[in-house]
């Protein structure tokens, strides 16, 4: 059986290039040598994204998403991915309307949190993700000081491929924070994240976004389409 085309829609390169590049690297050890599923991704302006996500425009985002998501589809993907958890809050306004079923990245973080037995959870990421709803309410968030020094960090040095050491320490302090609350896991909820947090440098376990979107996706691929592909 020939696995199924993945298709990337992709806002912030270091994450999307950082799952592109754990499904081709993980494919191999599933289908051999330098083997991976198809995938092709779409990018716009990063620019563009952030303008919408700058006035709230949530419908905005979500116009992006599709126009990617129909691009995907002319050239013959078969699901899509977003790495990127920001703009997955305005995944449910365009769902219906999208030409392609999606992996929801919350989805393959709760599933994996779950099959942990995590049960009191951290989440990082953009102060729009940390303010939205694309993870459940129950997950411990930072403070609103913590929250604006991380958005910080990550649109300012992250997705620029810019890595300090001040921003690896920062994250650490907040994580070592939110342990100290009684959490037992972090969600790496940047796809960017990963880049300078691990279960390496931690003071929690972490639940890597962008990794675990790439895993789902190629165990969706390979699976085909048995069970039948499903939104969400």
């Amino acid at each position: 059986m020939t696995p199924l085309h993945i298709g990337i829609v992709a806002c912030s390169a270091e994450g999307a290039a950082l799952c592109y590049r754990t499904i081709c690297a993980e494919g191999a050890a599933l289908l051999g040598p330098h083997a991976h599923p198809e995938i092709t991704m779409h990018t716009p302006s990063l620019a563009d994204y952030v303008a919408c996500l700058d006035r709230g425009d949530w419908a905005g985002v979500g116009e992006l998403m599709l126009a990617s998501a129909d691009k995907l589809a002319r050239v013959g993907a078969d699901f899509l991915i977003c790495p990127d958890n920001t703009i997955h809050q305005a995944l449910p306004l365009i769902e219906a309307r999208s030409p392609l079923p999606w992996l929801h990245i919350a989805h393959c973080v709760a599933a994996e949190a779950t099959a942990r037995g995590y049960e009191r959870i951290a989440l990082t990421g953009t102060r729009w993700l940390v303010d939205g709803e694309v993870y459940p309410e129950a997950y411990v968030r930072p403070t609103s000081a913590e929250r604006t020094e991380i958005n910080r960090i990550i649109m300012e040095e992250l997705v620029y491929g810019t890595f300090k050491p001040e921003a690896v320490a920062y994250f650490q302090q907040v994580v070592a924070r939110l342990k100290g609350e009684g959490c037992d896991s972090v969600v790496l909820g940047c796809t960017e994240i990963p880049l300078i947090l691990s279960d390496t440098n931690s003071p929690l376990p972490t639940l890597d976004s962008t990794r675990l979107l790439a895993r789902a996706a190629l165990q969706r691929s390979l699976a085909g389409n048995d069970p039948p592909l499903r939104s969400g």
